[in-house]
């Protein structure tokens, strides 16, 4: 499971998602976008919308999924809850994973019911090369005796461990920066797929702040 509020999905989001299938073997990555997310603001467009284009961005790429279950469900977006919603589907013995990026990482023990994070899956942090500053202290406690140093130590189990991985392409594209780019009028080419690109100018997504 990969979450976030893609808005609007970007190549870096993509990129990342077919490498982190990649690295983990994992059968498939599901996309999951964020109706409300407790600890960002409000998405700029509607939900809808960024389904449509995640959909489109993904297009018919193997392994990747846009999955609706965040949009479909009242209340906040809590990973916790969506976890516990894959978990029943695939099963107590499947392998599930939760990826993040390490800003969303060092935020961890702030989310809702923590813990039941790592009860329910493993938790993947897609680690920055750049980023060295010490762990606030309950995310420290929170991690205890949790990581494990390779994929292969993470897969022994259903759930509970922490890996973090560095993947080959980091691609530093802000969605903050696409939608400031939209805003001015300026070229977003080559940050987004063609499919999404298009449909956000078609239908004049973004265009005010």
């Amino acid at each position: 499971m990969l979450g976030g509020t893609f808005d609007p999905v970007h190549l870096g989001h993509l990129r990342s998602a077919v490498e982190l299938r990649e690295a983990l073997a994992l059968d498939r990555v599901h996309l999951v976008p964020a109706a409300t997310p407790p600890l960002r603001g409000e998405p700029r467009v509607a939900p809808t919308d960024r389904l449509a284009l995640l959909r489109l961005g993904i297009g018919d790429t193997p392994g990747l999924v846009a999955d609706p279950r965040e949009l479909e469900r009242d209340g906040p977006s809590y990973s916790a809850d969506t976890l516990a919603s894959l978990r029943e589907e695939l099963g107590f013995d499947a392998r599930l994973v939760m990826a993040l990026g390490h800003d969303a990482f060092l935020r961890l023990a702030d989310w809702h019911e923590p813990e039941r994070l790592f009860e329910l899956a493993h938790v993947v942090v897609i680690d920055r090369p750049d980023h060295q500053a010490a762990l606030p202290d309950a995310l420290v406690e929170l991690l205890a005796g949790r990581e494990v140093e390779d994929s292969e130590a993470l897969m022994a189990r259903p759930a509970g461990r922490l890996l973090r991985l560095r993947l080959p392409s980091r691609m530093a594209i802000s969605a903050t920066e696409v939608r400031r780019r939209l805003m001015a009028g300026f070229s977003v080419r080559y940050l987004l797929p063609e499919a999404v690109e298009s449909h956000i100018l078609s239908w004049g997504l973004y265009r005010h702040g």
